[in-house]
């Protein structure tokens, strides 16, 4: 299981194809195109098939699950149409949020949000944000919470920007591969999902040994899945919303969220993201 969870949780780099899976299924409409989120998934083909399962038999249609490399790809293709449904993050979430409604929020360790931490390697002295100045720095997307926006807005208040306290900043799309980027030395610190970061702790410690934690976010709205508010009364996407709940109810879902090492997913409401929201501000204002 370990291992599992390891491929799909921090995987390096998302494809640009999108996953098929079409067994068991006859011919008929096209697919229903489920878009997952690129900073933590990635092709491990156990999990992308369990949810693939678990989503098609609460739907009673075929899936297509499609990833792309940034959050910017999931958007574009989520607002012109190219996918039906997708998982993303708060931040591009908010970034349209008068075109987006929420389908559901996951629930980690028993409520539906995560932190942001930023990280270092485990010998460095560094106790805080300020204390890292001048250093080498990795991010995970620019559109993501965890791994940009937290540590950005930070620095905002400061009236500086990342790349101006920093000596270097580079974007490694995916959280594992911050936490690589900080274990290895090739940066000094990290800003990273402590939802992953802490599951990679479990499914590959001799990884996060390398590195340390100096500072945590507050509690913020854990990445949600989302479709276009005009298409929310389609059948097919109130049948991804029906789905998608009822995952903890059933043994495929089990199965899926398991792998996730989620407890299931909830409806939610905008107000999780409130905190967020308060962080674009800064950064937006600084």
């Amino acid at each position: 299981m370990h291992s599992t969870r390891r491929a799909v949780l921090f995987g390096a780099a998302a494809v640009a194809a999108p996953f098929v899976g079409t067994r068991g299924w006859a011919q008929g409409p096209a697919p229903f195109k489920f878009a997952l989120t690129p900073v933590f998934l990635d092709n491990d083909a156990a999990v992308i098939d369990a949810l693939r399962l678990a989503l098609s038999q609460g739907m009673g249609q075929e899936i297509e699950l499609v990833q792309r490399r940034t959050y910017q790809e999931i958007s574009g293709a989520l607002l012109d149409g190219s996918v039906d449904t997708a998982w993303t993050c708060g931040f591009p979430y908010l970034q349209h949020r008068t075109e987006l409604s929420l389908l559901g929020v996951p629930v980690w360790r028993g409520q539906p949000l995560y932190q942001s931490y930023l990280i270092v390697g485990k010998d460095d002295a560094a106790k805080t944000l300020s204390d890292l100045r001048g250093a080498a720095h990795a991010f995970s997307d620019p559109d993501s919470n965890s791994g940009f926006l937290v540590t950005a807005s930070d620095l905002a208040r400061d009236h500086q920007t990342p790349e101006e306290f920093f000596s270097r900043v580079i974007f490694t799309y995916g959280h594992r591969n911050v936490v690589r980027s900080v274990a290895g030395g090739l940066t000094r610190s990290g800003s990273v999902d402590g939802y992953v970061w802490e599951a990679l702790s479990v499914a590959e410690p001799e990884l996060t040994a390398q590195t340390k934690v100096i500072a945590r976010s507050e509690w913020l709205g854990f990445p949600p899945m989302v479709a276009r508010k005009d298409r929310m009364d389609e059948p097919s996407v109130q049948a991804c919303r029906t789905a998608l709940l009822a995952l903890s109810a059933n043994p495929p879902g089990k199965d899926a969220l398991r792998l996730l090492s989620l407890d299931g997913i909830i409806p939610g409401e905008d107000a999780l993201f409130d905190g967020i929201a308060a962080r674009m501000s800064i950064l937006a204002d600084g």
